[in-house]
């Protein structure tokens, strides 16, 4: 039988290499998210020495005594040295955003910490940092630079705690305060928690063996806890978010991430030792548990996340939370659309046993060709009208309007008080109306008004939302810099703030320059710069537009005679590819250019272009 002793201690090695998962992977969304943010950059040098530290004390306790072992234990002293040193840089970060920062004071101590953490690594690393071990004590023993260190080690502690304490005593909102008591309480701990006791206490731990490796244990599980907690905390730190979603990006990664390989680690360690016990040959038990229990809980993330995220994260926002949540759910994205009316099409067709219609829609009082089957070439649509004449026919689907050599469907809203759009399919001689299955035709055009006044609905939505977002991106970053310093809210606003799209609105303009509806539909025609401008160019806000986007191209042609010169290559990568409307090959060819190096050069000159619109727009809002 297993005896407690072997037991606690495969437990404490599980929670060592899961604590060091879990900071691995919260110093990868660290450095991914929010690299751009101070105190995020200070906790991932955290994460990082507890990478060290626990990674080298779980290989250490998993492998028999040998040289390798003696390796891993001093490899962790490594993340043990710079733990003080991460922590004071932290604390500098946490104090500098409650609107502190440093007067050269803290800046000068946090490098000489970091400068005496490398001067121990130099000692670790020459061998005489640590004195040996014996043969009844393994472990490294003291000397007088680790007694040193200690010393350092408590004083840089207190420090760090001053500072967060600091911080916490500046900042007056209580959902502030709640998480900087947080960031205390977890810096304590994992100070407390990531220090070598066993310089201290070899004795002790070999003579009471058991009871020492169950408070560790027990440190081990309060410094996993601690290590979520200051995660917690760090998250709301530099993101333009809501509460809400930095609570369920973080509680989505904490799960598919540490707690996942967590479950995984503790089955296949359970595996593990019942293999080794019974003595069977069903090592291949291991790497099966291991895909099978990643699997499963990957699916089980999958299927009761929702009913997690209710549970905890619901802000008493009641129907407009799930409103939210199911957003992007019951929004239909235009290919899913046209798709839809692609099959009524072909339905219709089918019916009238032709291969040539269409499905127009009303848009700004004329008709869009949403989608069309067969060569409508020939046909002359874009004066589509609708005449009563005498040949009007009345069944059960409606009625049907002769227009040349098309029979036209009318398309009313749910109400019927407005036309949306209509059905068009060539004339058959060799079907008659009234022959028609009336049923599944009424079926079909009545699909049809769904999906079309479902279509202006969203078109609505998604122009109010476009029109909302750069209002919305600074609401949220003004929430975020007043997290932890109030005096954020009374810096001035800019009058414009472009949204992160913006290149890509420069860009489909471009595209349809001469005339599309990535033109004419374009955000930018909300610019004032285009409103001013729109009695200047006959009353046409397209053109309008497309005169701004001259204009700003203009900016970026160098003086003179037009050259095909290194100076004007990004003027005349514009020119040639979306004014004359030239190919990529051709373009590439005149310029002497791979057309991999032509899609970068295109990059940067839109996103000159959208800085010149950016400028222009600025002041006009100023004048």
């Amino acid at each position: 039988m297993f005896s407690l002793e072997q037991v606690l201690r495969a437990i404490n090695q599980i929670f060592e290499a899961g604590i060091a998962i879990t900071a691995f992977s919260l110093f990868i969304r660290s450095m991914t998210f929010r690299l751009a943010d101070r105190v995020s950059r200070a906790f991932a040098v955290i994460m990082t020495c507890m990478v060290v530290i626990y990674s080298g004390e779980a290989i250490h306790g998993a492998l028999s005594a040998s040289y390798e072992t003696n390796f891993w234990l001093y490899f962790q002293w490594v993340g043990i040295i710079f733990l003080p040193a991460a922590f004071q840089h932290f604390s500098d970060a946490i104090l500098d955003t409650t609107g502190r920062p440093s007067r050269g004071r803290r800046r000068f101590v946090l490098s000489m910490s970091y400068g005496i953490s490398m001067v121990c690594v130099v000692l670790l690393a020459a061998g005489i940092f640590l004195g040996p071990g014996s043969v009844d004590n393994p472990y490294p023993t003291n000397t007088i630079f680790s007694l040193g260190f200690t010393l350092y080690y408590l004083i840089s502690a207190v420090l760090s705690t001053v500072g967060i304490w600091r911080a916490y005593s500046r900042t007056k909102l209580r959902a502030s305060r709640r998480r900087i008591t947080y960031l205390l309480v977890g810096a304590v701990f994992l100070l407390v928690g990531a220090y070598p006791y066993m310089l201290l206490g070899s004795a002790f731990a070999q003579r009471f063996s058991t009871l020492f490796i169950f408070l560790v244990i027990f440190g081990n599980i309060g410094v996993f806890l601690c290590l979520l907690l200051l995660a917690y905390a760090v998250a709301f730190f530099g993101v333009p978010w809501p509460d809400r979603i930095v609570r369920s990006r973080l509680l989505k990664w904490v799960l598919r991430g540490p707690i996942a390989v967590f479950v995984m680690l503790f089955l296949i360690t359970v595996t593990e030792k019942t293999v080794e016990y019974f003595n069977t040959p069903y090592q291949v038990a291991i790497p099966i548990i291991s895909v099978v229990s990643i699997l499963l809980a990957e699916h089980s993330i999958t299927v009761f996340f929702p009913y997690i995220e209710r549970w905890l994260l619901n802000t008493g926002d009641g129907d407009h939370y799930y409103l939210l949540q199911r957003l992007s759910e019951r929004l239909i994205s235009s290919g899913d659309l046209k798709q839809f009316l692609e099959a009524i099409l072909a339905g219709v067709c089918d019916q009238f046993q032709v291969s040539t219609g269409f499905v127009a829609a009303m848009d700004n009082g004329g008709w869009d060709i949403v989608v069309s089957t067969g060569d409508l070439d020939q046909y002359e649509l874009g004066d589509m009208t609708i005449e009563v004449t005498q040949e009007i026919l009345e069944l059960e689907t409606g009625r049907f309007f002769l227009w040349g050599d098309f029979w036209l469907i009318p398309l009313e809203t749910e109400k019927g008080d407005e036309m949306i759009g209509m059905i068009g399919v060539l004339r058959n001689e060799d079907v008659a109306l009234d022959e028609l299955s009336s049923v599944g035709l009424n079926m079909l055009i009545l699909r049809a008004e769904l999906a079309l006044e479902d279509r202006r609905l969203q078109r609505q939505v998604l122009m109010s939302l476009e029109e909302l977002s750069p209002k919305v991106d600074l609401l949220q970053r003004l929430r975020a810099s007043i997290r932890f310093d109030q005096s954020e809210a009374l810096k001035e606003i800019p009058e414009f703030e472009p949204p992160q799209d913006f290149s890509v609105w420069v860009k489909d303009a471009l595209s349809h320059y001469w005339g599309g509806p990535k033109l004419t539909e374009s955000p930018l025609i909300d610019l004032q710069i285009v409103q001013d401008s729109v009695e200047e160019n006959e009353g046409v806000a397209a053109n309008a537009l497309r005169a701004i986007l001259r204009d700003a191209m203009d900016q970026m042609k160098p003086a003179g005679e037009r050259k095909f010169t290194p100076e004007w290559t990004l003027y005349n990568i514009l020119d040639m590819k979306f004014l004359q409307g030239r190919k990529v090959r051709e373009v590439a060819r005149r310029l002497a250019v791979s057309e991999a190096d032509l899609y970068r050069k295109q990059r940067v000159a839109i996103e000159t272009v959208a800085n010149s619109i950016i400028e222009m727009e600025t002041k006009a809002r100023e004048s």
